[in-house]
């Protein structure tokens, strides 16, 4: 008496089995990725250090 169809909570377990694998492919996707911390990109001082620092005076009269 072999059932030809698989029973519902054995469909079930098939369908969270191939979205658990697929969750495992992304989250393997996503860990290979660089992080930004390690990329680097723009520079942090573009026209470099300014020749002298500003000085602010507070107007008189």
């Amino acid at each position: 008496m072999s059932d030809p169809q698989p029973s519902p909570s054995g469909e079930e377990d098939d369908v969270k089995r191939k979205f658990r694998e697929a969750l495992e492919r992304k989250q393997a996707h996503a860990r290979s990725g660089s992080a930004h911390e390690t990329g680097g990109g723009k520079n942090q001082h573009a026209h470099g250090p300014a020749a002298n620092k500003r000085t602010f005076r507070r107007k008189s009269g």
